[in-house]
Order: structure tokens, then sequence, then C-alpha cells
């Protein structure tokens, strides 16, 4: 720790600071109070009602005889409260919720004509004078929206209701540019580990109350992985003195069966909300084929949360979750019927049979434990204090027979057992003073990997002693002694060749086997941050600084100051404003220990294609970015929000796999430049209609050479690249309509627009410029694209056509085609001699999706006891189309094919 010494100063005042002021991260709030009248009488049965127009988050409840009211959990958002009784005059104001301090409005109503509307006042109530660009969503609006993937819900929710984030296949979605560098925030819980679906459970949405997915400059309360910051606000029972419950079911195609079950229920001083879900499908994961087959899954989820109020200043909320996953890793034809040496592979006939499909299956279970206690020191002041614990347990199974794991880009058969245990504590304090709203607080968590692989070679020829006369690898054999009896030439790595006798002992078509590895690293992270909101007349201003120790298999330190401006201009209702923040990258968790100390062993450094030169220990970087913003209201009907995004990180994180498996672990590349904007437009509710439209254009360039990590693949050295998760442009457009009628329903529709993601593996014609991965070989004199490295069902996977014949999975094209006559369905191919790495790549073809849902929240117009169906269309128009192709993440997935879903459900 002698390295950090020069960062003490900085740590021991920012230590010393949070123990006098200190940020309740909790993420909901509370407003409560007492309506009375003129003469200060207390009113019992008046109606209370807050609403947040843009998030569509509403609630209501009713005075108690004694005139209280109480709204716990709140998500941090501005609220437009309204009062209403009969005799008196509607009673209305703007409260702003944004720390764990109680708000107590004072409300006194007048005698006068009762009114019980509740409206948006003007255009104030849809702007919000916050200097970091953030999206707030209620359930209200995602209980409606048309989500694509059934297993990864929150991740659905999050691609298509926020600006700036790419969707990619399996519930993957890449923030702002990056990978996948986003964290979630769980009611005060920080979680900067992988929620897509092939890494962990994530927390089922049915107990979501709120999100807000912050995509500015985060404040100084957040770090780890900040592209994408999303607060979580979970479904409370407290309060409800009546049971408040739900059960839904529902059946769809692939035979997707889904059933849950919540019910919340409490009293003054206690709550509990408990929910239990399960789905069962035959396309759990995005399959590389459109047609589906070996995508079977299921998964199951329960959420329980516990709140109990000691004393009025002294309160204790715990989450409890448990989620399970099994699945099928989806096959390609190129999977099935897999032929592979069964016996003789030792000698020079070795003996090929259909050992039979490749059957490879994976497990996942996560829990979480997370308690939190908030004590009130008076009205200005907060304590808040956190522990949580939260393990992933990951399990992958090869086939029974591993000889038919063999693939195309599959040359291992492997097995994983990892887990990933995170624990940690956070302490906060919130301190209101004036115009100072000061926020600091400290979190130490510390996660334990372990990493249990066991893999042996399935490939004949990827080890092989002996090559014939032109080069091309043999099977069987042991040594390169046996080639000459053979009339082969010895591969012998003294001689040129690259037979490795480390790898001999564990090539299983030469009667070896399984190579066990095993890693393992204790991972530290303390935080410290300070941070100060003031709020000046029309002035907002966020100061903050953060400081992060960081020790895992390296060691660093970092002191990260954050700033943001806003001004409202009121007579025009436009907010302006820009935001600063500096930031420590650490590295992905997920096969942490492979990918920093494989390439030191020397059986695993072959299979990992370790780069020669490359640092094998992942370094945390830094990361410097700035935004440029505004919000406008048109009205009180609609509300625009754009922001301009700068971007450069130093040691830029990215992801590579082992071969064709699950085993994905993290690379890193010299530096990254991301620039772009986000956009997004609200409608919120406008005679029964209401939409909203996210878009965004977001750069992903990337620059060489990787400066740690296991195997990747790049193009030319030095030059900037677009990464396969670069994309140009991308826009959500959902519109909502409530048909006016005692029996009319509501409808919903969904349109996703997608340039396409970067295809770096599409085979295409350059022999001008340095920056191109194209080749250059000609066909009679003419230029040509050689198609000799994909197998028939990868030419059919992109749809590619040579002088308009379609490959098909068991018919390749010819292994050369001329480059005027090479053409996609579903790549965009660059003309010949015009590809570039970095200013324009093959991309997967832009496509549009189409998604629309129709349904009745009260189909009998129950009071106490309703009824609601739902029925729900994903890709109405069966767009034939890829996520990605060969992407040296993920490799290649298609969208989900039409899929109808009806859901019924009974509430009360």
């Amino acid at each position: 720790m002698r390295k950090y010494s020069r960062n003490i100063p900085f740590f021991l005042f920012v230590f010393l600071c949070s123990a006098v002021f200190s940020n309740a991260q909790s993420n909901s709030g509370s407003i409560a109070g007492v309506v009375s009248d003129p003469s200060g009488a207390v009113i019992p049965g008046a109606s209370v009602t807050i609403q947040n127009p843009v998030s569509a988050y509403s609630r209501t409840t009713t005075t108690d005889p004694t005139g209280h009211f109480h709204f716990p959990n709140l998500p941090f958002n501005p609220y437009h409260l309204t009062v209403t009784k009969d005799g008196f005059a509607a009673f209305a104001t703007d409260v702003d919720v944004s720390s764990i301090l109680p708000i107590t409005p004072k409300i006194h109503m007048k005698v006068g004509a009762a009114s019980t509307s509740v409206t948006v006042e003007g255009a104030s109530d849809l702007l919000e004078n916050d200097p970091t660009a953030h999206t707030d969503v209620d359930r209200g609006l995602f209980d409606k929206l048309p989500l694509e993937s059934a297993s990864s819900t929150l991740s659905s929710l999050v691609t298509l209701a926020s600006p700036g984030v790419a969707a990619d296949s399996n519930g993957l979605f890449h923030g702002l540019g990056d990978h996948a560098s986003n964290s979630f925030s769980v009611d005060g819980q920080p979680i900067t580990d992988q929620q897509s679906k092939v890494f962990s459970n994530q927390l089922p949405s049915n107990s979501v109350q709120s999100l807000e997915v912050i995509q500015g400059a985060p404040p100084a309360e957040y770090g780890g992985k900040t592209s994408l910051v999303i607060n979580v606000t979970t479904r409370s029972g407290m309060g409800m003195t009546k049971p408040v419950g739900n059960i839904t079911t529902s059946y769809s195609s692939f035979g997707t069966a889904t059933g849950s079950a919540d019910l919340g229920y409490g009293g003054k001083n206690w709550g509990n909300f408990f929910e239990l879900d399960g789905l069962n499908t035959g396309r759990f994961l995005d399959p590389p084929e459109f047609s589906v087959f070996h995508a079977k899954g299921n998964e199951q989820n329960i959420f329980d949360r516990v709140d109990y109020q000691f004393t009025a200043a002294d309160s204790i909320h715990t989450n409890f979750n448990y989620s399970r996953s099994w699945f099928q890793n989806p096959n390609t034809y190129d999977q099935l019927n897999v032929m592979n040496v069964v016996s003789g592979g030792t000698g020079p006939s070795p003996v090929f049979e259909n050992v039979g499909d490749a059957d490879q299956r994976s497990k996942i279970g996560t829990y979480n434990i997370a308690p939190t206690y908030t004590h009130i020191i008076n009205t200005n002041s907060v304590l808040n204090f956190g522990g949580f614990v939260r393990r992933d347990g990951y399990n992958y199974y090869p086939s029974n027979n591993p000889l038919a794991d063999l693939g195309p880009i599959q040359s291992e058969s492997i097995s994983q057992y990892r887990t990933l245990l995170n624990a940690g504590a956070h302490a906060e304090l919130t301190l209101h003073k004036g115009i100072n709203d000061i926020k600091a607080g400290a979190v130490y968590q510390q996660t334990f990997l372990r990493e249990h692989d066991n893999v042996g070679l399935v490939n004949s020829t990827f080890n092989s002693p002996c090559v014939d006369a032109d080069g091309n690898p043999q099977p069987g054999f042991t040594d390169p002694g046996q080639c000459a009896d053979a009339g082969l030439v010895s591969n012998d790595s003294s001689m040129g060749g690259t037979f490795d006798p480390d790898l001999l002992p564990y090539d299983l078509t030469r009667d070896g086997s399984l190579y066990a590895y095993f890693g393992h690293t204790d991972i530290k992270e303390l935080a410290l941050y300070i941070e100060d909101q003031i709020k000046a007349g029309n002035w907002v201003f966020n100061l903050g600084m953060r400081g992060d120790l960081y020790n895992g298999l390296t060691d660093t330190g970092q002191a990260e100051p954050r700033v943001g401006i806003a001004y409202n201009i009121k007579p025009s209702n436009t907010i302006l404003r820009v935001s600063y923040a500096r930031t420590l990258e650490t590295p992905f968790n997920e096969n942490l220990v492979l990918s920093s100390e494989g390439c030191l062993n020397n059986v695993l450094n072959p299979l990992l294609a370790c780069t020669p030169g490359v640092t094998g220990i992942l370094q945390p970087g830094y990361r410097n970015e700035f935004h440029a913003g505004l919000q406008q209201a048109f009205g009180k009907n609609i509300v625009v929000s754009g922001d301009y995004i700068w971007k450069y990180t130093h040691n830029a994180f990215d992801f590579s796999i082992f071969g064709n498996t699950p085993i994905f672990f993290p690379i890193d590349w010299h530096n990254s430049k991301i620039p772009g904007f986000t956009l997004r437009t609200d409608v919120p509710n406008y005679h029964r209609f209401s939409a909203f439209v996210v878009m965004s254009s977001v750069a992903a360039r990337f620059f060489p050479p990787q400066s740690a990590g296991a195997g990747a693949t790049v193009g030319a050295p030095g030059l900037p690249f677009r990464i396969d998760h670069d994309e140009k442009f991308n826009q959500t457009t959902h519109v909502q309509y409530q048909v006016p009628g005692r029996l009319a329903p509501w409808i919903g529709f969904n349109w996703r627009y997608d340039s396409g993601l970067v295809a770096g593996a599409t085979p295409c014609y350059n022999a001008i410029g340095a920056n191109t991965s194209c080749g250059s070989t000609t066909l009679n004199g003419q230029p040509a694209v050689d198609l000799s490295g994909l197998t028939a069902d990868q030419e059919f996977q992109a749809g590619f056509a040579c002088n308009g014949v379609r490959a098909t999975p068991t018919t390749p094209l010819p292994a050369t085609c001329l480059a005027s006559q090479f053409t996609s369905s579903l790549i965009s191919i660059p003309a010949p001699n015009t590809e570039d790495d970095d200013h324009n790549p093959p991309r997967v073809a832009p496509r549009s999706l189409f998604d629309a849902s129709i349904g009745s929240d009260n189909l009998f117009h129950g009071d106490r006891h309703r009824w609601s169906l739902r029925l729900t269309a994903i890709n109405v128009a069966n767009k034939y189309a890829l996520y990605n192709f060969l992407s040296t993440f993920s490799g290649t997935h298609y969208v989900t094919p039409r899929a109808l879903t009806a859901e019924v459900g009974f509430h009360f």
C-alpha cells in the first residue's frame, strides 16, 4: 500500500469530512404532512395525490382522522402534489424529493368550491433543474411497454426507454459507447458486475417500483462502472393496511410460459413486499440461427423486502433475493451431427464417426441480502448505514460427449464452475443547510473470485505433430518423429512448426485427459466521497470529489473531481446544463483471473490466443468525460432533453472469448474516444395519449495496442477501429393510448430502429489504405473476396450471396467470389476499396422492429378485485435480422422472430 502514500492527505481529508457530512445513498425519500383548514383544524378524509408526469409515477392516499398523510419509498424526483376535499378549494404545490430527508410541506386548504381534478399546472412541472442528464421510468409505464426479452426484462426496459443504449443479444446493452460499463444501485446497494443473463441473474422487474437511468456525468457518489448508472427503487408494503397483490400468468410463442405472484401488506410502522415468478421457454438465449432449436431454458425468482420503523427517527429495511436460471447454449447447424475422432487418434489412421449434437448448458444461481438502517438525527440531517452480500454461482456444462463440442470456431471442450461473492458496507449522512445539500460517505466492498475450469482439445488438427507437403495439419500421431514414416512433414516447433508438446496430454482426440485450472483472487475496494448541491436562484451547482482505492491483482488509487452546473431560464422554460467527471475504471470481474494469468500458463497460452508482448494483468484505467445539454418544455404537453457527450478513457475495457464458449473474459485496449449525442422527447398525457422518443448517435473508437488480458483480434496496428458494439444511430418510439369508454382497452406500440453494430469479421475487398482488415485477392484478374475461412452455415447466417446465389446451411458459396458480385441481405458490406476499420467498417444491416400490445386493466369493472388481460406481439412484421455476426465477444445472434403472448391477471 506504499504506492498510495501520495494520496493519503486527500483521502484523510475526505474521510474526516464524511465523518461530519454524509450522503444517504438509499434511492428513495418520503413526503408526509398534515392537512388543515384556515383556522388550523385538521381535515380528515382529504385526498392527497402526487405525480411526476414525465416518469408516469402517481400515487394517492387519504388523510387519517388526525389529518396526517404519508408517502414512503418515493424515488428521487420532483412531484406535483394536489389535495382535494369536498367543501374546500383544491390545494396544489410542487415538491422536490432529492434525498432521504423527509419532506413536510405545509398544507392549508381554503373554504371554497370542491374540485377533484389533478392536472399538470404548466411547463415547469415537466422540467427538472439538474446538472446530470437522466431518464425516469415508473412501473406505470413499463407495465405496458412491450419488452423483447422475457428473461431479461430489466435490460430490455433500459434499452428501450433510455437514450444512448445500443441493443445486443441476450439482454446485453452497451451504454454510451462502452461495452458494458454499467452499474445498478438497488435501494442504495452498488452492483457493478455484469447483469446480462449469460453472466448473472437480474433483479426481477416485477419487484421494481421505479428506475432512474443516469446517462450524464455521474455525481461523486457513483463509481466503478458509470457509463450508465441505473438507480432502482424496489416496491414496498409500508403503510399498506389492506393487502395488495397481483397474480398473473402468460403463454406465448416458443412454448414460453410465465407465472408470477406478489403481495404487499403492512401497517403504519411496518411493511412487507413479497414477489415470486417463474419462466419456462424454448428460446431463453438469442440463437445463432433464425430457426430456434436447442435454446430451452427456465428461470425462478424470489424477492422479499421487509420494512420496519422502530421509532419516529429509526427504521430498517432489508432486501432478500434469490434467482436461479438454467438454459441450453443454442447450437448452429454446424454443431449438429458432429464428426470427430473416436479411435486411433494416436496413430496414422484415426477413425472419424458421428459423435452426436453439441449439448452445452449453463446454470446460474444468485442470492442477495441487503439490510439498511436509517436514523433521522433532526429535520436537516439523516444517518444511513447498510450492508450487503451477493453471490453468483455460474456453472457451464459441456456436451456429455466432449468430442461433440467441436465447431468451426471451437477447438476445446470446457467446463466451468465460477463464483463471485461480493460483500460490503456503506455509511452515509445527509445534511441540508440553507442553499446547500451536502452529501458524503464511504463504501467498502470485497469481492472474492473463484474460477474452476476443466479444458481439453477436441480439434484433431489444432495441435498436430504432422503436416502435409502444403503445410496442412493432419489428424493422428503423437510425436513429430512419426511423420516421416507416414510421408508427412514434422510440425516440431524447433523446426519452425506449431506443435506444442505441453498441449498433447490434454488432447482428447489423442487419448488425452482434461486439464484442470483454478484461479482465485480477492479484490478490496474503498470509496470516499463528498458532494454539495447548491441551489441559488435559477442556478444549481453540483460540486463533488470522490476517492477510490482498488486493491486486486494490481493496486491503484485516484482522486476524481465531479462538477455540474444547471441554469433555469424560466421565461422560455429552458434548462441549460454542463457537467464533467473524472472516473476510475476498474476491470470486469468475470473470468478476471483467467484473463490476467492465463497467458503465463503453458497450457492455456495457446488456447487463449495470447498476443505476444501484452501484459497479462489487467490494469485499472481512468476516464475524463464531458456533457453539455438542455431541457426544453413546450407548453405543458411536451418536454425535450438532449446532451452532447465526449469521453476519453485510458485503458479501455472490452471482452474476448474462449473459443466459441460462454467463457468470456475482460481485456484492455490502450485508449478509447467516444463522442456522441442523446435525445429524449416525452409527451406525458395529452387527451389519453402519451408517448416518448429516445435516440442517440454514439461512436466507440478504440485504439490499439491491446495493453492487457488474453487474446483478441484487431486490424491495422496502431490505428483506431470501431469496436463491435459501435452503432451510428438508434431510436425507440413508444406511443400509448387509452381508448375512452367503460369497456375500452389501452393500446401500446413500439418502433425500434438500429443502424447496426459493427461486423468486423465480414469478408470484403480493399487493396488500398492502411486501416483495413479486408483482403485483396483476385479471380481471373478481377478484385475478389476470399470466403474460404467461413463454413456454409456461417455464410448462410450472414445472408451472403455470390452473383445472386445465396448460401445455405449445407451449400457454401465458391471459395472466391468477385467483389462486384458479393452481396448480403443481412450485413452492409462496404464497396470495394472503401472499407476502413475506423470510418467505414462492415455493419449489421439497419433494421426496424415493431412491437404492439393491447389490454384492459379491469375487464369486469371490479372495485376491490380486478381481472386484466393483455395481448402482446413482438417483432410484428417477423423481421429477419441480426444482432451481430461473428462478434469477438458473443458470436452470431438473430433478433427474436415474431412472438405472440397472452397474459391474464388477477389483482386485489
